[in-house]
């Protein structure tokens, strides 16, 4: 198993600037710990019910930095979309 490159991440996290790139790729982890992160982020219930455990270790820090990086979106969504123009 290889690392993470970043065209894997920008690929897999959309809207990722170029920090959480950097974070997912300074954890180590592969593409198959970054697709069972986002697995756990999309729907956790399934795994929970698979009897997996928790995530743990690289795909715990990338749950983590998903999550982070899904809250600013959701914060930042809004304000976005309803801006007024400046001089309006």
């Amino acid at each position: 198993m290889t690392r993470l490159s970043r065209d894997d991440v920008v690929k897999a996290v959309d809207h990722a600037d170029d920090v959480t790139i950097a974070q997912i790729i300074g954890t180590g982890a592969t593409a198959e710990e970054l697709a069972e992160a986002q697995a756990w982020l999309a729907n956790d219930e399934p795994m929970i019910n698979d009897l997996r455990p928790l995530a743990q270790g690289r795909v715990r820090e990338l749950v983590d930095i998903l999550s982070e990086l899904e809250e600013d979106e959701e914060e930042a969504g809004p304000a976005k979309a309803g801006s007024a123009p400046a001089d309006g």
